[in-house]
This record gives C-alpha cells, sequence and structure tokens, in this order.
C-alpha cells in the first residue's frame, strides 16, 4: 500500500481511533511493539512488517469498525472481499466485541467497572486506565478475560448495562457462530534448545474469510450492531463457538451406565493442576511468550467443568517433582477424576523446569498409579503436555484416494478407528490413564506468542463443545476432533499431529457444571 494513502488516512485519524486501532490489531501484533504507539502512522509501519498491508482488505476492516466509513474511499478494495490465501490476515470477532463494548460504554459506566474490579486487578492497574480497553488488557494480562472466557466481563455489566451484557451472552451462546476467528500471530516453538537449529523465517498465521460460494456484502458501518460488526467482519470458524449452560443437555455422566461410563458425582470433580513455566532462568531455553492464554484458557475451561484450579507457575524441576510428589499423597477418596496440564520446554520423553533441567513424563504419571495413590484406583487421571518432544519437524503428504469400497466401508470403521488403543512407551501400564501429547513423538509442536499454543487453545475449544452438546461425546472423541483440527493447519510450512495415550477402561464424558 502506498504510502500517500496511509498518511492521508494518518491525518484523519485522531489519538483515541488510534489506540482503538492498536486494540484490534494487539492479537496479529505483539504488545510490546504497540507500546509507544502514539499516531497511525507508528502502526502502520508496524503492520507492515508482519505483512499486514499487503492488500487493503485488513485496514478497510479495521476502519469499517471504528466506524471511520469516510476513509474507505481511499483504499482501492472496489467492494469486493478477499481472496481466497491461507496467508491472508483476519480481524478477530472477540476483539472486535470488546471493542464494541468498549464504544457503546458510558463514563459513569466505565468508573462502576473499574470500582467493581479494583480489588482483582489491583488499585494502580485501575488507576492507569483511561479507557474500557485499557481495562479489557489489564484483564486479559491477569487471566480474567480471554476468547474462551467471557464470564467475568459478563458478569460486571450485568449490573452496569443489560444489553451490552445480553450482546455478549449472545456471543457466548455462539448465535455470531465465532469465537475468535483470528489465527495466531506469531508462531514459536516449545522446543529444547534456542541455538539448536536456525528457526524458518516467521510467518502469519490465518484461515480463509470469506463465506463458501462467493461474496459478501456489509452494510455502512454506521447500520451495523454489535452482532452484525462481528458477523461481517469475522464470519464462522466452525466448531469453536462456545455455548450456555442454559441450553439444554442429554443426560448427565452421572446418570450414564456405569459399566461403561467413568462416574463423576461429586461436586467438584477433582483438582484440576497446571504447571505453567513461563520464564527460564539460563540462556539456552526461550521464555514461553503466550502460555498465560493457555493457563487463561484451562482456568476457563476446567473450572466450567467442575474441577478446583491449582497453578504452579515458573517452577524447577526439583520443585515440579516435589509438588507431583505433595499432589499423589492426597486423599482422593472425594474426587472423580485427577487432571494434571504441562506448559512448557520439552524434548523427547521429557518436559524442563524452569532450571533447563528435565523431568521424564514418568516421573509426572507414576506417583498416580493405583499402588501409589489407592483413592484414584479405577478413576480418570488425565495428563495434558504442552511441549516439544524433538528437533523434528512434523510434514504433510498427500493422502491416497480411497477406493469406492473402501470409502462405503470409512463411515463404520471410523469411530472404532478413532477410539482404538493408541500403544506408547510413556503410557503407564496400570489402568485408567490419558495422557494427551501436543505432538507425537520426535516432533515440535508450536505456539502462538500472542494466544497461546495451538494445541491446549484447540483442547480447550473442543471440550466446551462437546460440554455443553446435546450428545454424550467421551473425550477420545473430543481428542480425535482435536487432532483432526491441529492436524488441518500449517505451521511456520509445517505440520502439527497431536497424540493422545491411553489406558481407560470406561468411557469418560465431561460437563459443565
Amino acid at each position: 500500500m502506498d504510502r500517500l494513502t496511509l498518511s492521508r488516512i494518518d491525518e484523519d485519524l485522531d489519538s483515541q481511533e488510534v489506540g482503538a486501532l492498536c486494540f484490534l490489531c494487539s492479537d496479529v501484533i505483539n504488545r510490546k511493539r504497540l507500546q509507544g504507539v502514539t499516531d497511525a502512522k507508528e502502526l502502520f509501519l508496524r503492520l507492515e512488517e508482519r505483512g499486514l498491508l499487503d492488500d487493503p482488505h485488513f485496514l478497510s476492516r479495521l476502519l469499517q469498525v471504528i466506524r471511520r466509513a469516510d476513509l474507505l474511499s481511499l483504499l482501492e478494495t472496489n467492494g469486493n472481499p478477499p481472496p481466497e490465501a491461507d496467508a491472508h490476515p483476519v480481524l478477530s470477532g472477540y476483539r472486535v466485541l470488546l471493542y464494541c463494548v468498549y464504544e457503546d460504554l458510558t463514563q459513569q459506566n466505565l468508573d462502576q467497572m473499574k470500582f467493581l474490579l479494583s480489588g482483582q486487578l489491583g488499585r494502580r492497574q485501575i488507576e492507569s486506565c483511561k479507557t474500557a480497553l485499557d481495562v479489557f488488557l489489564e484483564m486479559e494480562k491477569t487471566g480474567l478475560l480471554s476468547p474462551l472466557n467471557l464470564d467475568q466481563l459478563h458478569e460486571v455489566l450485568l449490573g452496569l448495562d443489560r444489553g451490552l451484557a445480553a450482546t455478549v451472552q449472545q456471543y457466548m451462546l455462539g448465535n455470531t457462530q465465532q469465537q475468535q476467528a483470528t489465527p495466531p500471530s506469531h508462531i514459536s516453538m516449545d522446543h529444547q534448545r534456542v541455538n539448536a537449529v536456525l528457526q524458518p523465517p516467521q510467518t502469519a498465521l490465518s484461515v480463509c474469510e470469506t463465506r463458501p460460494g462467493g461474496a459478501f456484502t456489509t452494510p455502512p458501518p454506521s447500520e451495523m450492531s454489535v452482532v452484525s460488526v462481528i458477523s461481517c467482519l469475522c464470519p464462522a470458524d466452525g466448531g469453536r463457538s462456545v455455548f450456555s449452560d442454559a441450553q439444554s443437555l442429554a443426560a448427565p455422566p452421572s446418570s450414564l451406565d456405569q459399566k461403561d461410563y467413568y462416574a463423576l458425582t461429586h461436586n467438584p470433580r477433582g483438582s484440576c493442576v497446571v504447571f505453567n513455566n513461563e520464564k527460564f532462568l539460563g540462556k539456552e531455553l526461550k521464555d514461553r511468550a503466550g502460555t498465560l492464554q493457555d493457563e487463561g484458557s484451562l482456568r476457563s475451561v476446567f473450572g466450567r467443568l467442575g474441577f478446583r484450579m491449582e497453578v504452579n507457575n515458573n517452577l524447577t524441576a526439583d520443585d515440579m517433582r516435589l509438588q507431583i510428589k505433595e499432589l499423589s499423597r492426597r486423599s482422593f477418596v472425594e474426587d472423580d477424576a485427577l487432571v494434571v496440564c504441562v506448559l512448557s520446554h520439552g524434548e523427547k520423553g521429557c518436559v524442563f523446569g524452569t532450571d533447563e533441567v528435565g523431568v521424564s513424563l514418568r516421573e509426572l504419571t507414576q506417583p498416580f498409579t493405583s499402588g501409589r495413590a489407592p483413592t484414584l484406583a479405577g478413576k480418570p487421571k488425565l495428563f495434558f503436555i504442552q511441549a516439544c518432544q524433538g528437533s523434528d519437524y512434523q510434514r504433510g503428504s498427500v493422502p491416497c484416494p480411497p477406493t469406492p469400497r473402501e470409502e462405503e466401508g470409512d463411515k463404520e470403521n471410523r469411530v472404532e478407528e478413532d477410539a482404538g488403543r493408541t500403544p506408547g512407551e510413556t503410557v503407564p501400564t496400570d489402568a485408567d490413564f490419558l495422557v494427551g501429547m501436543a505432538t507425537v513423538q520426535d516432533c515440535k509442536s508450536f505456539r502462538s506468542t500472542s494466544t497461546g499454543s495451538i494445541y491446549i487453545q484447540e483442547l480447550c475449544a473442543q471440550l466446551m463443545r462437546s460440554a455443553q452438546s446435546p450428545e454424550n461425546d467421551d473425550i477420545l472423541t473430543v481428542l480425535t476432533r482435536v487432532n483432526r483440527a491441529v492436524s488441518k493447519g500449517v505451521y511456520l510450512s509445517y505440520k502439527q499431529m497431536p497424540e493422545p495415550k491411553y489406558t481407560l477402561t470406561k468411557k469418560l464424558v465431561l460437563k459443565c457444571v
């Protein structure tokens, strides 16, 4: 895009509008890069660095959201939708929603919101917030707000503006069929060593925004409601919608045949313990930017599934072993299940503490076998590991087309094959374990530095989809969907293939409590 056009747009934007554009771009540009941006020219330079101004459509959508239709005439979009391309940037429906809430929030309601949140955000942070957008950013930093966790915002808005609360609830219900259309803006790898292998150039990841079957048109921004803005600018992201507890559900797991299903009768169901290593003390492992988004999503999802949340941040290898040992010594008589999530760097068969010392996967699971933790015997023990398991890249290949006979039988065999036993070296020999790995052995896993890891974010989205579905989908069905969704993506020109390993003896169905 030529600099003269950008300069003319810059001249017509005030500082408040520039701040709004920065907020809308915070999923596609690292927030540190947005700090100190005072005019549109600086923002445009950062967008150019990311290749987001190669065509005018992304900027056009930004201007539509902030209701500057008068500036659209400067952009040569001709009213056509962007071309279908994997590298085309898509504006986040979640961030558009927050902007629309900000735009309709009165100063009085903003002051009341700041007062209600002061106990959770801290007085200094609240006093530094000049607008609702600043408040939203502070909520995101503390894990109170994320694409999968809008409950706190909805609760606050209920006491301030029921219309805005209804808009947020409608988004949560999935009526807009959009949770977060923007894909990861910057991808990193949970690999073991900074100086191991030169990384390939980092590129923006995105999905196609055009609807199947042709173009779509949008009404003038001045005529667009909050919901229509999100719907038009950020089309449906099939399968990622989050639904409400108020929806009718199938029979709860506790009413299912206990011969085939694990019993889930206690509230809370048990503990979900997260080990989140972000900051590393040595020189060989990079800090894991974006992992706080994973932590927030896990808090939200497993909290709604009825689990007590416990988070351990930035532990050394010895501290991780100590916490695992103490956890295994608890009585689980009143618990139905145990969930352990580990977010860190890793290599084959292990994850790293912040001191760059490895903890083997066996050390994580073995303390909870029926012999060592008898009150967990016969109960499901779920471990989700977000970490690389080697230095190789997962590559794609074109599958052989099925014969007509194979195609005919595929529907009958697919469920059985997806739910079949997956052998693996790190699965304990004792029963009732499930270890969900972000990647297969010897390969890397990927993480967005702004929105979280590919695996954990997809896992959380699919868990919530299943939890609010009228079907009683078991955890293996959920993980099969995760496998399918993650495997379809392309990350830094490579693929990622998650791998569940299990010795479950019954089906596990997780629903919201």
